[in-house]
């Protein structure tokens, strides 16, 4: 077990690589049946394969942990190809959520890289709210989306290391604005930015007064 740690992530490279290939002489010469092709199994199956070349470079070396990215974007290509046609719209939620996990591994590996919190929530979001919108066609998906980013800020303030109480104020914006469209009171919205901007002037102009 200890010479399998010590592998070059090279040596996981090159052979993905030759793999690739060899593959790809197969599938041109017509060695493979057509049902290993039919709906992107065989690509599917390729992807898959790569990603787990990656992820055993990350598992391996914890300093290796950009390897994380194409490990988990692999992924997401794969269940995206081994999709059913009747699922073919949330294709993209899969392939986003690849990416979200991707973020995800690289904080859970070291806490200080919370950073990758704020990527991961997004990329989610996006592949949501396509498989939404894909799936209501003339549905308004706004709501969906400031609420996934709120989530995410929250998490963010949440999850360890501590510190980061100024993520609360992020948070708890989007999820108003994430609860409020969509609704009969999304009109409210434009007077609610008046108001804001009534407020903020003001609060400026009796700070300068205090002073004085």
């Amino acid at each position: 077990m200890k010479n399998l740690k010590r592998i070059d992530f090279r040596i996981v490279l090159g052979a993905v690589l030759i793999l690739g290939g060899l593959l790809l002489l197969m599938d041109k010469v017509g060695l493979f049946p057509e049902w290993l092709k039919a709906g992107d199994l065989f690509w599917g199956s390729v992807t898959g394969i790569a990603g787990l070349a990656f992820l055993y470079i990350m598992v391996s070396d914890r300093g290796q942990w950009w390897a994380a990215f194409p490990a988990f974007t692999l992924f997401g290509i794969s269940a995206s190809a081994f999709l059913p046609a009747s699922l073919e719209a949330w294709s993209g939620l899969a392939f986003m959520t690849g990416l979200s996990l991707g973020f995800w591994a690289v904080y859970i590996t070291d806490r200080t890289r919370w950073w990758a919190i704020i990527p991961a929530g997004v990329l989610l979001t996006l592949g949501i709210v396509a498989g939404l919108g894909a799936l209501i066609e003339g549905g308004d998906s706004g709501g969906v989306f400031f609420i996934g980013l709120g989530i995410t800020f929250l998490l963010v303030a949440l999850l360890p290391p501590a510190g980061r109480t100024w993520a609360y104020i992020p948070a708890v914006v989007l999820l108003i604005l994430g609860a409020i469209l969509g609704t009969p009171f999304a009109g409210a919205l434009d007077y609610v930015w008046i108001a804001a901007l009534f407020i903020g002037g003001v609060a400026l102009i009796w700070q300068f007064l205090r002073k004085k």
